[in-house]
């Protein structure tokens, strides 16, 4: 029996794309964060793959995908992820982006509004300045070296040991930290390192994000828009979430309690439930030029009410 989860490749512009896909039914379309990949969604692939067609690739510089000198702006994610879904045949989507990849979604999103059904933001960059100091200390002269050297075996062993072993502890602030290994192995490779400094400068400096969704968010008044969040969040704050609530007054907004950066790993099966149930009750957007061109003259509202707070849930 064939596996799930077994990676496939195709080549697109001349660069080697890893992806997973498996299931049967509408497409969901998995974008994972900056430094991961795939796996990131490996607790929830095969349960959403039950009523869905499920495709979660490694974006470029990131996992098995190639690693090349190449456009890794979101932008630039967003144009790959399109060609991605054409190759594989898959018209529409309801994409669901974690962290960077919730930018990547978004810009897919406002870039292609007739290939986007919906959208799942999880822990999604562009909603702030605000980001960990981490991130910012990637763009700083001499990080690419230091990363180097950290990676080095004896280091890397040492660290990723000492992150898996702190994981395992009952506490919240440690539960990310089998995620943080997983990166610090990924950036032994250099072309990963380098691929990383290229996405964090696209996006972030030393004052945080400078990639923003809000002056556009009111575009999603078409669109059926769903956003999760750890409250525990350690790379981006949770509180962007109440941002979320100003600009976009038809989202619905998820709160998971005590989860950090990942949500969807804290509790798989209360995640996978949320956008299965997200899914069922929202009917697919269907893009109309002329409503597009309608809403790009209105413009945003120069005022925005926060909308009754009722539509704030938890799923701890």
């Amino acid at each position: 029996m064939a596996d799930p989860l077994e990676v496939r490749h195709v080549t697109i512009h001349g660069h080697r794309r890893a992806y997973v896909k498996t299931g049967s039914g509408p497409a969901v379309l998995l974008l994972h964060g900056m430094a991961c990949d795939h796996t990131t969604w490996a607790p929830v692939i095969e349960k959403l793959a039950r009523h869905h067609t499920v495709i979660a690739p490694d974006l470029l510089g990131h996992g098995r995908s190639d690693k090349p000198r190449a456009d890794y702006s979101v932008g630039g994610y967003a144009n790959g992820m399109r060609d991605l879904l054409t190759v594989l045949g898959v018209d529409k989507a309801t994409v669901v982006g974690h962290s960077l990849g919730g930018g990547v979604a978004m810009q897919f999103a406002y870039q292609y509004p007739e290939r986007t059904e919906r959208l799942v933001l999880v822990a999604p960059g562009g909603l702030g300045s605000e980001v960990t100091h981490l991130i910012r200390a990637v763009t700083l002269p001499g990080f690419h070296q230091a990363l180097g050297v950290l990676t080095l075996p004896v280091l890397r062993h040492a660290a990723t040991g000492a992150l898996r072993a702190a994981a395992q502890l009952p506490h919240p602030a440690v539960r990310d930290l089998d995620e943080i290994a997983a990166m610090v192995e990924a950036l032994r490779d250099p072309r990963a390192r380098r691929a990383l400094r290229h996405v964090v400068r696209a996006c972030v400096d030393l004052r945080g994000q400078v990639i923003t969704m809000v002056d556009r968010a009111y575009l999603t008044e078409e669109l059926p828009l769903c956003v999760v969040w750890g409250t525990a969040d350690p790379v981006i704050p949770a509180a962007h979430a109440d941002t979320v609530r100003q600009i976009a007054r038809t989202a619905r907004v998820e709160l998971v309690e005590g989860a950090g950066h990942f949500p969807h790993k804290a509790d798989p099966d209360a995640f996978v439930a949320l956008v299965e149930e997200f899914i069922r009750t929202t009917r697919p957007a269907r893009y109309s030029r002329a409503r597009w061109r309608a809403l790009l003259r209105r413009g945003a509202p120069t005022e925005v009410a926060v909308p009754d707070s009722r539509v704030v849930t938890s799923i701890a």
